[in-house]
């Protein structure tokens, strides 16, 4: 049984590498190639290979777009030397490997089966980061004032529970948004609750 492999990757000479050292493989076959996110996603739809490998800076985000637009797809994300790979963003976005660039053939072209065969796999360097809980940038009254707010508690709400003025709920809230980088409360609680603090 062959495995139908998309290659993409923003250098054209690591692309034409990538694929030919894919091409060695008996089993793996590389059905199309792509520049950038928006080319990988299309040649995806068109092609549907079994296994994207996204050596590409938004590569997190053609996992979490392939997942919900072509879910039998798996996709492995590539990373560069200088990258540090989020593994908990991988798991999030539903990238099924994560491994550096610089591996060996051989090993890609296992990581490529063993996903293929519906296994994930994160290199070891940084697997750890899923065992070990990022630190949580809020203070625990900020964490205690988002995790009533993500009920949809009204403010109101949120400060006679916790004994506390409106106006510094709303300080609270504003806190911990910037703090997360957050577009507004929603994402707050999200981002919270992926990194486990919720």
């Amino acid at each position: 049984m062959h495995i139908r492999v998309l290659v993409a990757d923003e250098s054209g000479l690591e692309r034409v590498a990538l694929a030919a050292l894919l091409r060695l493989e008996g089993d793996l076959d590389v059905v199309a190639s792509a520049v950038d996110g928006e080319s990988a996603i299309a040649s995806a739809l068109a092609h549907a290979p079994d296994v994207v490998l996204a050596a590409l800076p938004d590569g997190f985000a053609v996992a979490r777009d392939l997942a919900r637009l072509l879910p039998t797809c798996a996709v492995v994300v590539l990373t560069g030397a200088a990258e540090v790979p989020d593994a908990r963003q991988a798991l999030v976005t539903g990238a099924r490997g994560v491994l550096p660039k610089s591996s060996p053939s051989g090993v890609l072209a296992d990581v490529v089966r063993h996903v293929h065969a519906g296994g994930r796999y994160l290199h070891p360097a940084v697997a750890a980061d899923v065992l070990v809980p990022a630190a949580c940038p809020l203070t625990p009254r900020e964490l205690e004032v988002l995790r009533l707010a993500a009920y949809d508690t009204p403010l109101p709400e949120v400060a006679r529970r916790l004994r506390l003025s409106l106006g510094t709920v709303r300080n609270y809230l504003s806190a911990a948004v910037t703090k997360l980088g957050a577009a507004d409360r929603a994402d707050a609680v999200t981002t919270a609750h992926d990194n486990g603090w919720l």
